[in-house]
């Protein structure tokens, strides 16, 4: 383990975090048994692990269609949850679940989910590739807020569409933090506009508030400068803008693909998301 992640502050910032989302914990160690009893051994085997990491404004049932479909072609799956509160601390979250994981790891976030797992796979030797799927790919210094550039490639996102409340955040400076959630009226056009009416009104309905912090905090190094990368483009989106998501995948020289999508691609374009994810699992091997 590089001496930088053996540092006591990173596992102070973890225990934080945990502290504050202990029962989530127990649903990323349920998945990582369920993984595990689906291959019939440990998560290494001869297939890399597939380790997928939702944004803002969603959750780990996003993924239910790339997961059973992933399963059904044998790869051990884990739908890692993202606590979205600071990019820091969330970052060291999935990178304490990647820690337990042995074997290789394709490892694949959607919208700010990209900005995490951009920072969990730094210095980690068994996580091979890395999948953006409609998602923040931001360097070093950069947070969500700054990249893509809103006044160059503008969106829907933040535009009247967004509404916020004050929590308690221990992520957060001072431990108070103002979370961020899309108003119900307008999920649907920015988040997810070739998604059902009624399966829409519902992700609405259900969606996790992303905090200020998560916002706003900076990137520290990629790890997509030294890793392969792949970058699925949703052309449809009104959150992410797709002229933005290209700029970003050009600059970490990812492999590009595209799909007509709205920003919520993993639920309306999964065979899409899963071909990409066997791609990026084809170079492991």
């Amino acid at each position: 383990m590089p001496a930088h992640r053996r540092q006591p502050a990173r596992w102070q910032r973890l225990a934080m975090t945990m502290a504050a989302v202990v029962t989530v914990a127990t649903v990323v160690f349920f998945g990582i048994t369920a993984a595990t009893a689906s291959t019939g051994g440990s998560l290494g085997g001869t297939r890399p692990t597939i380790v997928l990491v939702h944004g803002a404004f969603a959750d780990s049932s996003g993924w239910n269609a790339e997961v059973k479909a992933l399963r059904r072609l044998g790869y051990p799956v884990v739908a890692a949850p993202n606590p979205l509160r600071g990019l820091t601390s969330d970052s060291d979250y999935v990178w304490a679940l990647l820690q337990s994981i042995s074997g290789p790891i394709v490892l694949v976030g959607h919208s700010y989910g990209g900005a995490v797992i951009t920072n969990a796979a730094r210095d980690l030797p068994n996580v091979r590739a890395l999948v953006y799927v409609g998602a923040f790919v931001p360097d070093q210094g950069e947070s969500i807020a700054t990249v893509p550039d809103p006044a160059t490639y503008p969106s829907q996102l933040g535009t009247g569409t967004t509404s916020t409340r004050h929590v308690p955040n221990p992520a957060a400076s001072g431990g108070i933090d103002l979370d961020i959630t899309i108003k119900q009226e307008n999920f649907r056009s920015v988040f997810a506009g070739d998604v059902p009416a009624a399966t829409a009104e519902l992700m609405a309905v259900t969606q996790r508030p992303l905090s200020l912090t998560a916002f706003t905090e900076a990137s520290g190094a990629p790890a997509w400068r030294t890793l392969p990368t792949w970058d699925l483009i949703t052309l449809d989106d009104h959150a992410i803008n797709p002229a933005g998501q290209r700029m970003m995948a050009e600059r970490a020289h990812a492999r590009i693909r595209t799909v007509r999508s709205s920003h919520a691609v993993i639920v309306s374009h999964p065979d899409a998301v899963v071909q990409i994810v066997l791609d990026a699992a084809a170079h492991t091997v």
